[in-house]
């Protein structure tokens, strides 16, 4: 749609607003939640898709049973909670679940390593990563916990996904809402998740 060839930077997430201000790339496109902290810093496109939020642990485990979010929350006193660094997933449990000892990673990868290995009790994170994990062999011993936490459970989980994108660059944030509108309405986005996610992940152009 915008016709443009994309380069790929490899960033840590809790380093993607940084380098996008100090114009490394020019926009941000990395399951990023749109929130009034981070719009205080870059602008957004239109939010593109909804993603659910779960946590993640071994079957048979204390937490396993749980289907209550507020029980859930209040159970991971003093348990080993993996999210990784800078997400809203982070922001969210220290506020939710304060007495949790939360372990941060730069990424998921590493998060899931130490999940499977036991070094962790739990991890927090988009349902469709963790399922990525669970249907590798690492993951068969774990199951996904609780229900989906989306953002109307909390504005701290954001407003949806969406590009980040430089506060001053008005011209690509105009044309990259465009393009997006346009593959929301065609069924585009949807399909596209249907095929890497399992599920319709898109959301109505606002």
């Amino acid at each position: 749609k915008l016709g443009v060839t994309c380069h790929f930077v490899v960033q840590a997430f809790d380093g993607l607003i940084p380098a996008l201000k100090a114009k490394r790339f020019d926009v941000i496109i990395s399951g990023m939640s749109i929130t009034a902290d981070r719009k205080k810093e870059i602008n957004f496109s239109v939010g593109y898709a909804e993603l659910a939020n779960m946590f993640v642990a071994a079957k048979g485990s204390d937490l396993a049973a749980i289907t209550d979010v507020d029980t859930l929350l209040k159970s991971l006193d003093g348990k080993k909670v993996g999210v990784q660094a800078g997400t809203t997933h982070a922001h969210f449990l220290e506020k939710r679940a304060p007495n949790a000892d939360l372990k941060t990673y730069d990424t998921l990868d590493q998060m899931q390593i130490d999940l499977a290995s036991g070094r962790i009790d739990t991890a927090f994170a988009d349902q469709s990563a963790l399922q990525d994990f669970l249907d590798k062999p690492d993951g068969k011993n774990f199951q996904l916990i609780g229900v989906e936490i989306k953002s109307t459970f909390d504005p701290t989980l954001g407003e949806g996904i969406g590009v980040g994108i430089a506060q001053d660059n008005t011209e690509l944030k105009a044309k990259i809402d465009k393009a997006l509108c346009e593959l929301i309405a065609d069924g585009s986005v949807g399909k596209a998740s249907q095929k890497w996610f399992k599920t319709d992940i898109s959301r109505p152009c606002k």
